[in-house]
C-alpha cells in the first residue's frame, strides 16, 4: 500500500500516479451521473426533476468533504516523506475521530434542514417529495460519504493512487446494480436512486476496510487515536480553505447556469450541455491537482522541495499541454460535440447546437488556463499553504469569472462566446496570482520545510 515518491524519475512518478487519479474522477463522475440516467428511463420527470435536483445538492457536499480530505492526504504523505511512520499513524487517528465527529455532526445538522435546502434550490412543487426522500436517504448516508473519502485520501497520502480507483469502480458498479434493482425492479423512483447511492458507498467503505486489514502497512494503536490539537488543526487547517473553494466552484457554476436561464431556454440549454461536455474534460486538471498533492507533500517531508518543484513543472506541462490539444481539436468540432445531446433536425436543437458551439469554442480555453493553475494549487496544498488555493480561487470568482460572465451575457445578447471567454479569463486571472505567489514562496525559501522537519 505504501510507497515511497521520493526517489526515481518525477516524471514517470507523476504519469503513474496521475492515471489511478483520473481513471477515478471518471467513475466518479459516471457514479454521479448512473441516478439520473437510470431513473430516466422508468420514471416520470417529476422523479427525474428530484433526483436531478437531490444530485446537485450531494456533489457539492462530496466535493467539500474531498476538499476537507487533502488535508489527510498532505499530513501523511509529509509523514510517510520524512520516514515518520509513527507520526504517520498518529495522523491517520486523528483523522479518523476528527472526521467521525464531523460526519455524524454533519447528518444531523443536514437531517433537521432537508426542508429549507429544497425550498432553497427552488424545487418544483411536483418534485418536493422526491427530493426530500432523496437528499434524506443521502444525508443518512454521510458518514459512509466520508469514510470512504477519507480511506481513500489515506491511500493516497500513503503514495497509493491506485486502491482508491478499485474502491470508486466497486461502488460504481454497486450503484448502478443497485439502482436497476430498486428503480427498474422494486421502482422505488428517488428513494430507490438514493438507496442505491447509499448501500454502494457502504460497500465501498467495506472493501476498503478489508484492505487496509489484509496490508497492515501501517499499525494504528490505542494511542493513535488520542485527540491531538496540533495534528487537527493542521488537517483542518489544509483542508478547510480546499473545501470552501471546491464549494464555492460549485456555487459559481450555479450562478452561471442562473444568469444563462435568463437568456432563454435555448441559451440555458447549451450552457448546461457546454456544462457536461467541460466536466469531463477538466478530469485532467483535477487529476494534476490530487497528483502533485501526493508527490509534493512526500518529497517536501523527505526535504526534497527541489523535486517537488519539478512535479510542479511535469504537471503544469502535462496538463497545459492537454488543454491545448483540447483547445485546438474543439475549435473544428465544437458543434459535432454539442449535437450529440440535442435534436439538430429542430428548429430549438439547431439554435442549442450554435449556441453551445459558440460558448464551447470560447470556454475550452479555460481548460489550459485551468491545467496550471490547479497545479499550483496542488503544490500550494502539499506545502501546507491551501489558503493560497483558495485565495486565487475566491478572487478569480468575484473578480473575474462570475462579473465577467454578467456583463458579457448583456453586452453580446446574439452570441454564446464572449460569455465562455469570460469563465477562461476568471482561470488566467487565477494563474497570474499563482505564479506571483510561487515567486514570493521561492524568494523567501518557505516551502513549509520549518513544518515538515517536525517529522523528522
Amino acid at each position: 500500500m505504501e510507497k515511497d515518491l521520493t526517489t526515481g524519475s518525477v516524471f514517470k512518478n507523476v504519469v503513474l500516479l496521475s492515471l489511478p487519479y483520473l481513471l477515478s474522477y471518471f467513475l466518479q463522475t459516471l457514479y454521479g451521473m448512473a441516478d439520473l440516467f437510470i431513473i430516466g428511463q422508468f420514471e416520470g420527470v417529476a422523479s427525474t426533476t428530484a433526483v436531478s435536483i437531490g444530485s446537485q445538492v450531494m456533489h457539492m457536499l462530496t466535493v467539500m468533504i474531498v476538499g476537507l480530505s487533502m488535508g489527510t492526504t498532505v499530513s501523511v504523505g509529509q509523514a510517510v516523506g520524512a520516514g515518520n511512520r509513527k507520526q504517520a499513524a498518529h495522523n491517520i487517528g486523528n483523522t479518523v475521530i476528527l472526521f467521525l465527529v464531523l460526519s455524524i455532526a454533519l447528518t444531523a445538522i443536514l437531517l433537521s434542514l432537508v426542508h429549507p435546502i429544497v425550498v432553497a434550490m427552488s424545487t418544483p412543487a411536483d418534485a418536493v417529495s422526491g427530493t426530500v426522500t432523496y437528499l434524506t436517504i443521502c444525508f443518512i448516508g454521510i458518514p459512509f460519504i466520508t469514510s470512504y473519502n477519507i480511506i481513500s485520501s489515506i491511500f493516497r497520502g500513503l503514495g497509493d493512487s491506485k486502491s482508491p480507483m478499485c474502491f470508486i469502480a466497486t461502488a460504481c458498479a454497486a450503484n448502478i446494480a443497485l439502482d436497476y434493482l430498486f428503480m427498474g425492479v422494486l421502482h422505488l423512483g428517488p428513494a430507490g436512486a438514493a438507496l442505491g447511492t447509499t448501500l454502494s458507498q457502504a460497500i465501498s467503505v467495506v472493501v476498503s476496510l478489508t484492505v487496509i486489514l489484509k496490508r497492515r502497512s501501517i499499525v494504528l494503536k490505542k494511542s493513535d487515536f488520542k485527540p491531538c490539537r496540533a495534528v487537527m488543526g493542521k488537517i483542518l487547517g489544509i483542508g478547510i480553505p480546499i473545501a470552501f473553494q471546491d464549494g464555492l466552484i460549485q456555487v459559481a457554476f450555479i450562478i452561471i447556469t442562473i444568469i444563462a436561464n435568463q437568456r432563454g431556454l435555448n441559451d440555458a440549454a447549451a450552457v448546461g450541455i457546454v456544462e457536461k461536455v467541460i466536466s469531463f474534460l477538466f478530469l485532467v486538471p483535477s487529476s494534476m491537482l490530487s497528483t502533485v498533492s501526493a508527490l509534493g507533500a512526500q518529497n517536501i517531508g523527505a526535504g526534497k522541495p527541489d523535486r517537488a518543484i519539478q512535479t510542479l513543472r511535469y504537471a503544469v506541462m502535462l496538463a497545459a499541454g492537454f488543454g491545448v490539444l483540447a483547445s485546438i481539436a474543439i475549435q473544428f468540432t465544437a458543434e459535432g460535440i454539442v449535437s450529440l445531446f440535442t435534436d439538430p433536425s429542430t428548429a430549438d436543437g439547431a439554435a442549442v447546437i450554435l449556441f453551445g458551439g459558440q460558448y464551447l469554442r470560447g470556454y475550452i480555453f479555460d481548460c489550459i488556463f485551468a491545467g496550471i493553475h490547479f497545479s499550483f494549487s496542488g503544490f500550494f496544498c502539499a506545502c501546507g499553504k491551501s489558503g493560497l488555493s483558495f485565495l486565487h480561487n475566491i478572487l478569480a470568482i468575484v473578480l473575474m469569472r462570475v462579473p465577467g460572465v454578467y456583463v458579457t451575457s448583456k453586452l453580446f445578447p446574439a452570441t454564446l462566446l464572449p460569455m465562455g471567454l469570460a469563465t477562461a479569463a476568471g482561470s488566467l486571472l487565477s494563474v497570474v496570482i499563482c505564479l506571483i505567489a510561487f515567486g514570493v514562496i521561492r524568494r523567501k525559501s518557505t516551502l513549509v520545510l520549518v513544518e515538515v522537519t517536525n517529522y523528522k
